[in-house]
């Protein structure tokens, strides 16, 4: 019985095919990573997962007799800010569209800018969060000493009333982390810390 030689060309041609097929995989493992976090965002927003809150363009159209307190929590990560809600909390009729603010000054000596996380606890109403206006929507830079108002307009979405799991909820807690904005340092990924502090609700929601 004869045994045919091994013909060296066909296995350098293997290896380049292989080598190709692992700079591929590994190309697009890299891709996915990247892709991860705009996806994971993509998919909060539409879902309210997390206790991510829904944006919106139009006020709502339907307001219940039955109302709703809304609380409001600050925190900072690494931004040399004073950054309190100017009040601590309201009562508000379920679809009503009210505005609120949080106020912010730079203590320090120089130039600085900052990115909000937020959420909403207890985290299965963020879907029912509405903000048609928020500060958390763009970057912030506050100069040296300067103080700014920082306005919030939101309503609960009336559905909360309907659903079987939210119905029954009384408190809801609105929460901000302000986190450097990325010229000055890379923010936080995404689900680290999209507020803190979350006071449990049906006791009781950044």
């Amino acid at each position: 019985m004869s045994v045919k030689p091994v013909v060296s060309g066909s296995v350098e041609r293997s290896n380049r095919v292989m080598a190709l097929a692992l700079l591929a995989f590994f190309a697009g493992m890299v891709g996915m990573a990247y892709a991860a976090v705009p996806l994971y965002q993509l998919f909060c927003q539409v879902t309210g997962y997390g206790g991510t809150t829904q944006r919106v363009t139009q006020y709502s159209d339907r307001v219940l007799d039955q109302k709703i307190k809304v609380r409001f929590d600050a925190n900072t990560s690494g931004v040399p800010w004073d950054f309190q809600p100017v009040e601590r909390e309201i009562s508000i009729p379920i679809g009503e569209t009210v505005q609120i603010s949080y106020k912010a000054r730079n203590l320090a000596a120089k130039p600085t800018g900052g990115r909000a996380t937020f959420n909403v606890t207890p985290q299965i109403a963020g879907s029912y969060f509405m903000k048609v206006e928020c500060f958390c929507f763009t970057d912030t830079t506050l100069q040296p000493g300067e103080e700014i108002d920082m306005p919030v307009v939101f309503y609960v979405d009336p559905a909360i009333a309907d659903a079987p799991e939210t119905k029954k909820i009384g408190t809801l807690t609105l929460s901000y982390t302000f986190y450097p904005a990325e010229a000055d340092k890379p923010v936080a990924a995404v689900g680290d810390s999209a507020e803190k502090k979350q006071p449990n609700t049906a006791e009781n929601g950044g």
